[in-house]
């Protein structure tokens, strides 16, 4: 395993909509993504595909890993079946390591109290507001919002290209294309120009984008 090795996350009901703008870029780009469930047992998915992961949670390294990718699942609202997976964003961002969450995984994110001091977003306020989290005051109306380690004046909104570690990305559940931004922008996959050409071409269906980023 390499640094260039991201990690995502998959558990039962995981929302497998959400990943896929940025996973299919990584793996396009030479980056190796790689499942890590609670255990190896194979899930189901909320589009009911069952997925055999690579590794369980207890073998997971953050030295392993550039990035943890966590997604929106079901269960991350009826139950504390998935704060391991929480827990283990805490060891990553312990370690320095970037993790990011879309819908239901960024209140698992609130819960663990990791975004009570970063900026970030999610749903809407009221969603994580209701985990009874510290953070209120750092939501920010957008998108996906990139926190570049906890100071809540940086990174959002657009991703910075720089320095990844400790950064923490987050999303709204109809947001998967700037969810996959933020990460392409944060793991300097691709460089501004080509970055905003692969947004208007895949947000925006703006053709005039392609011939930028193909080239």
């Amino acid at each position: 395993m390499t640094s260039r090795t991201v990690h995502l996350a998959v558990y039962d009901t995981f929302a497998d909509c959400e990943p896929g703008f940025a996973t299919t870029q990584l793996t396009q780009q030479g980056h190796t993504v790689r499942t890590v469930g609670l255990t190896t047992a194979p899930v189901t998915t909320m589009g009911g595909m069952r997925v055999q992961p690579d590794l369980a949670l207890g073998g997971l390294d953050p030295g392993d890993s550039e990035l943890l990718i966590l997604t929106g699942a079901a269960l991350w609202d009826t139950g504390d079946t998935l704060a391991p997976f929480a827990r283990t964003a805490r060891a990553f961002l312990d370690a320095g390591v970037p993790v990011a969450a879309i819908c239901g995984a960024t209140a698992g994110l609130a819960r663990e109290g990791l975004l009570d001091d970063r900026a970030h977003t999610s749903a809407v306020s009221f969603y994580l507001a209701a985990t009874g989290y510290a953070g209120g005051a750092h939501y920010v109306e957008a998108d996906a919002v990139t926190d570049a380690g906890g100071d809540t004046d940086s990174g959002t909104g657009t991703g910075s290209g720089g320095s990844a570690r400790g950064a923490v990305v987050t999303a709204g559940p109809t947001e998967p294309i700037a969810f996959a931004r933020e990460i392409l922008a944060l793991l300097g996959v691709f460089g501004p120009e080509k970055l905003d050409a692969w947004y208007r071409l895949f947000h925006d269906s703006d053709a005039s984008a392609y011939e930028v980023f193909a080239g």
